[in-house]
């Protein structure tokens, strides 16, 4: 199979999504965008702020918008939010547009990672692994649909999941 254009990465918060992706973009000799930064860069706050000021549904919005503008470039790796496959739109456009990859991970694991590091709005509960496991069970089913690809990053280095998809290719 020839290497697609662009490279579309769907999972869930903690599996490797920017970190792969930004391996795979250095590796293709690609540009590599963040979508949650790129909402963040063109809002000038950071995501918390603007799940506290307008909510899910705004940040949704925003996020919408912000995916079909980077879908629509050539030679990109596009690392999505979590929850932007929620949108059929957002599935549609990634569809369309690029090689999709899942990269899946466990609960287990998605606790482990987003314990450290950055902010994450939906997990500011008293009890991240309910709403992790809901999430999942929620959005799996569409990140298989979506997907081109799936590949298990559940202990596995960058480099490894990254060189896995390059030979998937």
């Amino acid at each position: 199979m020839r290497h697609p254009q662009n490279l579309f990465l769907v999972g869930p918060m903690g599996a490797g999504k920017s970190a792969v992706g930004r391996q795979l973009a250095r590796l293709l000799h690609l540009e590599f965008v963040d979508s949650d930064e790129e909402i963040e860069s063109r809002t000038g706050v950071d995501i918390p702020f603007i799940f506290e000021k307008e909510g899910e549904a705004g940040f949704r919005k925003r996020e919408a918008r912000v995916i079909d503008d980077l879908s629509s470039r050539d030679g990109v790796v596009l690392a999505t939010g979590g929850g932007a496959i929620m949108d059929p739109q957002n599935r549609s456009h990634l569809g369309a547009r690029g090689f999709v990859i899942y990269l899946h991970t466990s609960v287990d694991q998605q606790l482990s990672r987003t314990r450290r590091g950055r902010e994450r709005p939906l997990l500011e509960n008293d009890d991240p692994r309910v709403v992790l496991e809901s999430l999942m069970a929620s959005r799996e089913p569409l990140y298989r649909e979506i997907a081109d690809l799936t590949v298990d990053t559940d202990g596995r280095k960058v480099r490894a999941v990254a060189n896995e998809i390059l030979d998937r290719l």
